[in-house]
């Protein structure tokens, strides 16, 4: 039932309290429990959990053997099966349910009565016979130490206070949960751990104030702790004195509990009389140690049982009462005498509670442990669910506020430009993202001083396309003359077309070829002219940096009371104040995710036993505070918004805010108007190095064509001549195939198709000639050949509509209607009216001199290249 403990020290009672065991029969969980995993989940989930369910028959084992000699293994045991229950209680119904672990049953018999058991197949019965037996094994364990010493004390206190806690934790979670079904021995009800816990806090503060004895403290110290004491005690006994405990202990325990509570009351009285009598109020302490007397003579009428140690301590009490008492009497008598007030109508004496009962629900938390955690039940799951949306809904709705607040404050701030003119004060001028980007996209492509390269580049294709043409023109002019020597000297005898009726389709186009470059030269000086009228403007964007271009912010010229130092830097201070409250808004959120990543209460679901929402309320309130401090973040923000809108109208007043950003926002359009002409004209330059890239291929298939032309006239014009001078030296060739080659003379661009026969019997060299597609040969020498017909070349430049030299599109179609076998216009959607440019083989004509940038798409306000 209890074991005393006796004590050395001369200020006490000597004798505690400690608790024995309930008792237990043997229980087998192993089998039930594997049985109950293998059929619900799998054999396999079950031979995981093999380790598991071993720790748990071992545990289950070691309790029912004898106690442990050491009460701390036996301490650490009962800890660790509670928490193995606790995990056990969320994974295995335990009931006679068919469904459930229906083989199980537990027993176990009271602690004071061990005649009477309970037996349930439940397992709060035995969650709370463990937590009883956690507490008795403190008690056990606090009895152990040494109270003679300091150090014994306090740890006799502490494990007391650890016993206190257990019978606590058993009255507020197990036992109202075992004694359902009225199954439940009266050790584990409510009234009775409740008692228990009383009684451990007694004994508890008792240590610490033998302590205090020891230490020597005031007389009023050691009344208040010595109260408390006999406070514990007498509802202890209050406990025991009514049903169900009053018949359940027997009498030698309520007649310690009785005697105790008496003793530290008369305790108390004598060390308060003690300061009252250093005070001189000898009528208050003559009341307080005749109460005290009372006392101690009532108890000892019903002390039959209590141990002999503790009728000792209150006889050497109740001899020092009376000899103060009779020493105060005296000097009142004779010196003070002073009315003494009766006991009834003195005030309670004061107390002091240095002990309260260990919070147990950290040491048996088993939201930690591993053991089963690979099964969680499907209400766990959707609790888990339940408590991630309400957690999200939480973060949601603080990180919305988070992001209203930095919308607000960009918004405010944008509104009242700052900080832009206090950077403009300062000489760090910015620009809006989007122009700065514009202006350095210009700054890459050269700027306005690299137009000049890009104009000599249109020069030198200009030229170079002159020349060719200039070429090509000499070289017919050359054949021309070779053929008109050789029909003046043979006369009649020449009987082949003369060049010009063969090469008018050609001039033709090299004509129009010359016209194009010409109208391309006109659009080359529109350019240059428009470069130089507006280089002033465009120069703004050779500025490095561009923000060097900016008007400043200048103080005033004149100053009143020159406090503009001061308005600056209290403007500037509310500003770094505010960056202050954005970066802790940014750890705030930071701080709710993070809060969130390592919130796993999955483990406390599948170990909680009580209401799901109680848990949710608790976890939950864990983001409460760093809402609240979402909220003066807030708060401190709209305060700190409204002293900088002041102090923003005091700036803008000294400084002339509103002058200065007019003359910014000036700048600003002038930098976006160079931009705009700047890529104008770099959009004609592009149009314009095309169009010569595009000529230049067309001249160069043409300035092919003519020397295939040319080299076929001198084949033709050697086999002619040695013809005539045999007739001249009267040879007579009647070869009518040969005759029949001047007579139907070969079109240009068509190679002559002689038979197989004809090349055997004519072994001369043949000259490659041309015929055109459109056309059947004919005899004679007949209309030009179609294929010098002038290609269409791309329109060169954009003209304005007061001047267009270019035929209407439907003529350039019905002109070029025969030449579509020249290729692709000069680039897409170009419906120029002179050429169609070859589509071109790789490799088959040199490249081009120049390559083209296009840094910039064509805008839409082009003014040169651009067809009308």
């Amino acid at each position: 039932m209890a074991t005393p403990s006796a004590s050395s020290s001369s200020s006490s009672s000597n004798i505690m309290l400690a608790i024995f065991e309930k008792k237990t029969t043997s229980v087998e969980l192993y089998r039930p429990l594997r049985n109950y995993i293998a059929f619900n989940y799998s054999e396999r989930e079950a031979q995981n959990l093999e380790d598991d369910l071993q720790t748990l028959k071992q545990y289950r084992a070691d309790l029912e053997r004898s106690p442990d000699p050491t009460p701390s293994a036996r301490r650490d045991l009962l800890q660790n099966y509670f928490k193995a229950l606790c995990l056990v209680e969320t994974r295995f119904p335990i009931s006679p349910d068919k469904d459930h672990v229906n083989t199980v049953t537990f027993t176990w018999f009271d602690a004071f009565k061990p005649k009477q058991k309970a037996a349930q197949q439940n397992i709060h019965l035995e969650k709370a016979a463990v937590l009883f037996n956690l507490g008795a094994v403190y008690s056990q364990i606090g009895l152990t130490y040494d109270r003679a010493t300091v150090d014994g004390r306090r740890l006799a206190s502490h494990a007391f206070i650890a016993a206190a806690g257990a019978f606590a934790y058993l009255r507020d979670n197990a036992a109202t949960k075992a004694a359902i079904g009225g199954g439940a021995t009266v050790d584990v009800g409510v009234e009775c751990a409740g008692m228990l816990e009383r009684l451990m806090l007694a004994q508890a503060q008792e240590s610490v104030f033998e302590n205090t004895i020891a230490k020597g403290s005031t007389p009023g110290v050691c009344a208040k702790i010595s109260r408390q004491v006999g406070l514990y005690y007498e509802e202890a006994l209050a406990a025991l004195n009514v049903a169900p405990l009053n018949q359940h202990f027997d009498k030698g325990w309520i007649s310690h509990v009785q005697l105790k509570a008496v003793l530290f009351y008369a305790e108390a009285c004598y060390r308060y009389s003690l300061e009252l009598h250093e005070k001189e109020e000898i009528a208050e302490e003559i009341a307080r140690l005749r109460s005290a007397v009372s006392a101690i003579t009532e108890s000892k009428k019903s002390a039959k049982g209590a141990p002999a140690q503790l009728l000792d301590a209150i006889s050497k009490l109740e001899v020092n009462i009376n000899r103060n008492l009779e020493r105060a009497m005296k000097e009142n008598d004779r010196v003070y005498l002073m009315r003494v007030p009766s006991p009834s109508s003195l005030p309670p004496l004061p107390a002091f509670s240095m002990v309260k009962s260990m919070a147990m629900s950290e040491v048996l938390d088993a939201s930690k442990e591993k053991m089963f955690a690979s099964l969680v039940p499907d209400s766990s799951a959707k609790a888990l669910s339940r408590y991630t949306e309400m957690v999200d809904d939480v973060i949601r709705t603080q990180a919305e506020k988070l992001q209203q607040a930095s919308e607000l404050t960009r918004v405010r701030l944008k509104e009242m430009d700052l900080p832009d003119s206090i950077l403009a004060l300062e000489g760090n001028f910015t620009l809006p993202t989007e122009l700065k980007e514009d202006v350095e996209a210009v700054q890459i492509s050269g700027g306005p001083a690299g137009l000049e390269a890009e104009l000599q580049q249109l020069r030198d294709l200009r030229r170079v396309n002159q020349e060719m043409l200039v070429q090509i023109e000499e070289l017919l002019q050359k054949e021309a003359r070779e053929d008109a020597q050789f029909r003046g000297q043979f006369g009649t005898r020449w009987t082949r077309p003369q060049s010009s009726t063969l090469t008018k389709n050609l001039q033709d186009r090299l004509n129009r070829f010359a016209a194009n470059l010409k109208q391309a030269a006109e659009s080359d000086g529109r350019i240059e002219r428009s470069v130089r009228e507006h280089s002033a403007l465009m120069s703004i964007l050779d500025r490095r940096p561009i923000e060097s271009a900016l008007p400043s912010l200048a103080r005033p010229i004149m100053s009143l009371d020159a406090n503009e130092d001061a308005v600056v830097g209290a403007l500037k201070q509310s500003l770094r104040q505010l960056e202050t409250l954005g970066a802790q808004r940014a750890g705030l959120e930071d701080m709710l995710k993070e809060m969130k990543r390592k919130d796993d209460i999955l483990p406390k679901l599948m170990t909680s036993t009580g209401s799901y929402e109680d848990l949710f309320r608790k976890e939950i309130s864990k983001y409460d505070r760093i809402s609240e401090d979402i909220a003066h973040n807030i708060e401190a923000q709209e305060q700190l918004l409204l002293q900088i809108q002041a102090q923003n109208d005091d700036f803008s007043a000294i400084f002339n805010l509103e002058d200065y950003k007019a003359s910014r926002e000036k700048c600003y359009k002038q930098i976006q108007a160079a931009i705009a002409k700047f890529r104008e004209i770099k959009e004609n330059i592009n149009e314009g190095l095309k169009f010569y890239v595009t000529l230049q291929d067309a001249i160069t298939n043409v300035k092919q064509q003519c020397s295939d032309f040319v080299m076929t006239r001198n084949i033709q014009c050697r086999e002619m001549t040695e013809d005539v001078q045999r007739q001249m030296a009267g040879l007579n060739f009647q070869d009518n195939k040969n005759a029949g080659a001047y007579n139907n003379y070969p079109s240009v661009g068509h190679q002559n198709q002689r038979s197989n026969s004809q090349q055997q019997a004519d072994p001369r060299p043949q000259a490659p000639y041309y015929q055109p597609p459109e056309q059947s040969t004919m005899p004679g020498y007949g209309p030009p050949p179609p294929a010098y017909s002038s290609p269409q070349v791309p329109s060169p430049y954009h003209v304005p509509p007061t001047s267009v030299p270019y035929p209407h599109p439907q003529a350039q179609q019905q002109q070029s209607h025969a030449s579509h076998e020249y290729g692709q216009p000069a680039y897409p959607g170009w419906r120029g009216p002179y050429y169609n440019a070859h589509a071109q083989q790789p490799g088959s004509h040199p490249r081009p001199p120049y390559t083209i940038p296009a840094p910039y798409p064509p805008p839409h306000q082009s003014g040169y290249y651009k067809q009308q």
